[in-house]
């Protein structure tokens, strides 16, 4: 009996760990000339492997609630004791942010190999998957003129995220020959462009602030951490955070909005702040008096959007006018128009449609023994370490089928 895995990335090795300690005959084919490439790009280069804080209400794609099976399989502190028993401690960062104590992704890296190593897990590098096909009961995986078979496959080539890690794209390819529908892709942890040229005043602005993401007038998510604008648009972890949903909702041509809020007081007591310091600084003009408030660079967008004159002295507002400035303060809208590039994304929105997986065992539905892992399903976390959280626990769950079934 024998295991193939297409994709030597972080849910395809994981996968094959698993199998071959339980002595099941495995084979990875990857294109590149190593394995795990795309870990030394996450988390900067410090490797964020998961999470504090893991839910499935960290998870998009057409049905969310797909992953909850598999993270209660093997949670956050699953991955944590599988690393610490490699000699892995963790350290957590900001907002509940795991990593190795050293905080090199090459820790991770070697570590895994090592293991992968000691249980002679057969990797068979620089090999392009051009077809798959099931002939019976096996399945005959054609790479680089050679033809493999195996009794079980196991598909985990990644998304079209990170090109130059070897993902382009091509598992869709091979899924949609062997039948499986592809949710429609698109960057996600991704800079977003905005509508109109206002925002270029502000290009290289950068503030911590809230930001929501609205759509169609509805609030539906929000994160605090920074905001920088930029010649094209939006950028900073909080807009990478809310541009997956961004852009889904935007593919299905609702409105979309980012609301962020510039100061961080409740609206009516920023209102009375207003009327106070009004009180005390008479004489300015009310460009002069957001100064200090605010970013300098985000005083003429305020008054724009609050419809107040640039130069009007504060002393001839109306108190409907200060109002209508407290409420911009909290909530300066932009409407987005899409993404920077299919090149700039984190990770890929979209993918082999979840309701064609058995969301327990992560098998196909359509094709028996045939099992899919990590980011090319419909399948996207949140930036923060949720992404490779969901490339383990899916190669988890289903090394685990797969083991049962021989057993």
């Amino acid at each position: 009996m024998k295991v193939g895995i297409i994709g030597a990335g972080a849910s395809g090795v994981f996968a094959a760990l698993f199998l071959k300690q339980n002595y099941i005959d495995t084979t990875v084919i990857e294109r590149n000339a190593n394995a795990l490439e795309k870990i030394y790009a996450t988390g900067n280069g410090r490797c964020n492997f998961t999470n504090r804080n893991v839910s499935y209400k960290n998870y998009h794609g057409e049905n969310p609630k797909f992953t909850i099976s598999a993270i209660k399989k093997f949670d956050n502190y699953d991955v944590i004791e599988f690393f610490n028993d490699m000699g892995i401690p963790e350290v957590e960062l900001e907002n509940g942010k795991i990593f190795p104590k050293s905080l090199q992704a090459s820790s991770i890296v070697k570590q895994m190999m090592c293991l992968a190593n000691h249980l002679e897990v057969e990797f068979i590098y620089d090999s392009f998957v051009d077809d798959v096909r099931k002939n019976g009961d096996i399945f005959e995986v054609k790479s680089n003129g050679s033809l493999y078979k195996f009794d079980y496959l196991i598909v985990a080539c990644g998304s079209k995220a990170y090109k130059k890690s070897g993902s382009d794209g091509n598992g869709y390819i091979l899924m949609k020959k062997l039948g499986h529908n592809i949710v429609k892709t698109h960057p996600g942890i991704v800079q977003l462009r905005l509508n109109g040229d206002s925002f270029k005043k502000m290009s290289g602005t950068k503030f911590k602030a809230n930001a929501k993401l609205v759509v169609d007038n509805k609030e539906v998510f929000e994160f605090y951490h920074d905001v920088l604008f930029t010649d094209y648009g939006i950028s900073g972890p909080t807009i990478l955070q809310l541009s997956g949903e961004a852009i889904r909702a935007k593919n299905k041509g609702l409105d979309v909005k980012i609301r962020i809020d510039t100061v961080d007081l409740d609206e009516n007591k920023l209102y009375e702040h207003l009327i106070y310091i009004i009180s005390l600084n008479y004489y300015k003009k009310i460009n002069e008096l957001l100064v200090g408030l605010i970013n300098d660079n985000l005083i003429e967008e305020v008054l724009n959007q609050a419809n107040i004159d640039y130069d009007i002295n504060v002393c001839e507002l109306s108190k409907e006018e200060v109002y209508k400035l407290a409420h911009t303060l909290k909530n300066l809208e932009f409407s987005v128009s899409g993404y920077k590039d299919e090149d700039s994304g984190q990770i890929t929105c979209g993918g082999i449609d979840t309701d064609e997986i058995n969301p327990s065992t992560m098998e196909s539905k359509k094709i028996k023994n045939l099992y899919i892992i990590g980011e090319i399903m419909d399948v996207d976390g949140d930036c923060g370490g949720y992404n490779l959280q969901w490339a383990f626990s899916s190669a988890y769950s289903c090394a685990m089928s797969i083991i049962k079934k021989e057993n």
